[in-house]
């Protein structure tokens, strides 16, 4: 315990030099110290993130397991009248070929095979199995059955595509990722509105928007409006910082994937300075900037609490993140399996104990009415008319979903069998796809907001 203490001393040490003497400009020194809520300090992050994790998640995301993605991008609005798909091309989501699609992801692995355990003949039930693992015992395939009953009626905190709809497809995420497709204006604007105005945990007292792309905010002290969340609870202060914190990762993506030339059939992405600034300078945003990403800061620290708390899952021999591809599985498990290590070294941990403590029945409460409102935001990301920011809003409001799943299912997951699937606890493939990849989407914008403070510096 020396050793790590005396390694997180170093790491901050660390991180504030290169804070000072390379990312000095527009974001200092205001993005610096611990943060709201929690005990850990954005200098460490920065430093665990960047030189730690970000390679190895980047490079666990290029594997066959986590760049095919199932999803349903044709679903209606369930809020209002639908405005019409994007017709700018860069909205565009081209759906893998089937025959692109690696034989144990689209044939169907073990999560799949919980799903439909209940609708198989034997023979295909025992095709599935070995496909798994062809030393299961009889009591483990009975185990299956029962998982799927439970999965189907366990609580989520998403509203979760059915990937049995015709309208599903398999997207390769390497083949579309997220960047800045020139959809805005009141369509998007409408979606973060209902997400903030509707769905957050909104005092009555407060009367300005809570969305930051209202027009009526322009006026007024970003620092000084988040004197309001000083009079919530912390798990609405939770939340609120939560989708505060989304928000500012996708426009951190949009950012620095941005639409900089195009003409003669050539196309050029990069980081736009202008836009950074209008979304995150101190005087810009009048001092919100810097809250929201320290919000940022807030939410990768919430995910990765939930990958610590996760980490026993998948280091059970029955876990097989499955393809078809032994070899390439085996390696793929293996760097999932570094990255938990390096998460369980990190220090400073979100203690989520503190969370949903209080009476146990106002608790229950509180905590059912904090999945609602999550569960409603993972329906509005249907309203999106962008093909492209339909897809990476589902899949990250997904993670998230999937990362509280986690949180609040400690008992289940302490009590796993280490060569059965476990009654209490599981996750399709589906979250766990998308579970990593918003991770993954959060620490590459820590990792860009690097190379945005250097080219702050730069500019001045």
């Amino acid at each position: 315990m020396d050793l790590r203490r005396a390694g997180s001393r170093m790491m901050r040490g660390v991180c504030v030099f290169l804070s000072f003497m390379a990312l000095g400009g527009l974001l200092q020194p205001e993005l610096t110290g611990v943060l709201d809520d929690c005990f850990c300090d954005v200098e460490s992050i920065d430093v665990f993130n960047n030189f730690k994790i970000y390679p190895r998640v980047k490079k666990l995301m290029e594997r066959d397991y986590f760049r095919y993605y199932r999803v349903n991008l044709k679903r209606p609005c369930p809020f209002w009248p639908d405005d019409g798909h994007c017709s700018i091309k860069d909205c565009h989501v081209e759906p893998c070929p089937e025959s692109k699609i690696p034989v144990g992801i689209k044939s169907g692995n073990y999560n799949k095979f919980a799903q439909a355990a209940g609708k198989m003949t034997e023979c295909e039930q025992a095709k599935e199995l070995g496909a798994i693992n062809s030393t299961l015992s009889n009591q483990s395939k009975e185990a299956f059955a029962d998982w799927a009953r439970h999965d189907d009626a366990q609580d989520h905190f998403c509203e979760l595509d059915d990937e049995t709809s015709p309208d599903a497809d398999y997207v390769d995420l390497l083949l579309n990722p997220e960047r800045f497709t020139g959809y805005k204006g009141p369509s998007a604007w409408r979606v973060w509105n209902s997400i903030y105005e509707e769905n957050c945990f909104k005092p009555r007292s407060v009367y300005r928007p809570l969305n930051p792309l209202a027009p009526s905010r322009g006026d007024d002290d970003g620092e000084a409006f988040y004197t309001w969340l000083e009079g919530l609870c912390l798990e609405k202060r939770v939340f609120y910082r939560l989708i505060s914190g989304l928000h500012s990762s996708i426009n951190i993506h949009l950012c620095a994937e941005h639409l900089l030339d195009e003409g003669w059939g050539r196309t050029v992405w990069g980081p736009n300075l202008k836009e950074f600034r209008h979304r995150f300078d101190t005087a810009e945003t009048k001092g919100e900037g810097t809250r929201r990403l320290k919000n940022l800061y807030f939410l990768y620290l919430i995910e990765l609490r939930a990958l610590y708390k996760v980490a026993p899952y998948f280091e059970r021999a029955i876990v097989n993140l499955y393809t078809g591809n032994s070899q390439e599985d085996g390696a793929t498990k293996e760097l999932l399996l570094q990255i938990f290590n390096e998460i369980k070294i990190f220090p400073m941990h979100f203690d989520e104990k503190s969370m949903f403590a209080g009476h146990k029945m106002e608790a229950k409460i509180l905590k059912e009415e904090f999945r609602l409102h999550f569960k409603n935001i993972s329906r509005i990301m249907d309203c999106v008319g962008c093909s492209k920011c339909r897809l990476w809003g589902k899949l990250q409001t997904q993670g998230l979903g999937t990362a509280l799943k986690i949180l609040f299912s400690e008992k289940e997951i302490k009590n796993l069998p280490e060569h059965s699937p476990s009654q209490g606890f599981q996750l399709t493939r589906q979250e766990i796809v998308a579970l990593m990849n918003a991770f993954s989407r959060l620490s590459t914008s820590i990792y860009q907001l690097h190379n945005f403070r250097l080219l702050l510096k730069e500019s001045r």
